[in-house]
């Protein structure tokens, strides 16, 4: 049975950024797959919001920032365990752009993540030192939206914790699986859909909305 998208749902398009993509600085592996079927799903929704990766180039969360660290290597920040990236979605660089193949004129809203240097940000509602909001569920609450769908990149990381995050803030959160890909390193991605059944956040494929 096809799902059926109220009005009032939401499509949350996560960090569709060419440094995400085959390329890119910090690329997921067949990210770029994902771009026609977001925007297939998008003409399904009257809402659509993008968040967007936004690092100042000396971020916290850049190993080239650690003398002596590698990037995935992990290590312990004030505001807890970071894994530490390679200089990636940089502010105002080609890498930090949402991709041009993002067919989605409708879109409403687009949140910066990331630009804060001491703390990095994975989700679209708060920082990692799970306090900052970025705004994004007052947005939402003052909409007065239904059910948020996530999709994007990567599936373990931003797409994860936005889901997570959204869930907690009091949204009913679907991800749809097959419209995200993964970094998948040490076993992230099995953990981030674990941690993402545990908060209640359901998980469908594309196919049971597009028909």
């Amino acid at each position: 049975m096809t799902i059926q998208i109220s009005p009032r749902d939401v499509l949350v398009v996560v960090d569709v950024q060419y440094d995400f993509l085959p390329g890119g600085h910090l690329a997921v592996a067949n990210g770029d797959e994902v771009i026609p079927l977001i925007n297939a799903l998008a003409r399904k929704f009257t809402n659509v919001i993008f968040t967007q990766d936004w690092h100042p180039a000396d971020h916290i969360s850049f190993a080239s920032q650690h003398t002596g660290k590698a990037p995935f290597d992990v290590m312990e920040l004030a505001y807890g365990s970071q894994v530490l990236w390679p200089d990636h979605c940089v502010w105002n660089s080609h890498g930090a752009a949402l991709s041009a193949d993002l067919d989605i004129p409708h879109g409403q809203l687009i949140i910066r993540k990331g630009y804060n240097r001491a703390i990095d940000s994975y989700s679209g509602f708060q920082e990692a030192d799970r306090e900052t909001p970025t705004g994004m569920a007052g947005y939402l609450s003052e909409r007065d939206v239904g059910r948020l769908y996530v999709v994007g990149l990567a599936t373990d990381y931003c797409v994860g914790w936005t889901a997570i995050d959204g869930a907690a803030a009091g949204f009913d959160v679907t991800v749809i699986e097959d419209a995200t890909r993964a970094i998948d390193n040490a076993g992230s991605l099995e953990k981030a859909w674990a941690d993402m059944a545990e908060a209640g956040v359901t998980r469908v494929m594309s196919r049971e909305i597009l028909g």
